[in-house]
């Protein structure tokens, strides 16, 4: 099993809609092959960066879902609310 962290910091006033585009992925990414279950969770200290920690089953499914062309059509629309483009860090259990 491998876990996937998402950091996005949204530039401007563009948290409300980004975090909207997130709900969106995941409405769109269950129930997809390998998925487990993902949360999102708000930087307190210093705010501003969001994190979504995504959980499956093996870095095969999520290579499949990074490159589905409906994970990059949101994603084009969240880059557009970003102050830095997302980064992503793949964590394998031992």
């Amino acid at each position: 099993m491998i876990k996937v962290h998402i950091g996005r910091t949204p530039s401007g006033e563009n948290e409300e809609a980004l975090v909207k585009l997130i709900n969106q992925l995941r409405s769109t990414i269950a129930g997809r092959p390998g998925y487990l279950s993902s949360e999102t969770l708000k930087r307190v200290d210093p705010p501003g960066e969001i994190l979504v920690v995504s959980k499956w089953q093996s870095r095969f499914y999520w290579e499949q879902w990074y490159a589905s062309e409906e994970r990059m059509d949101i994603q084009k629309r969240i880059d557009d609310l970003l102050e830095s483009k997302t980064r992503y860090e793949i964590y394998e259990y031992e």
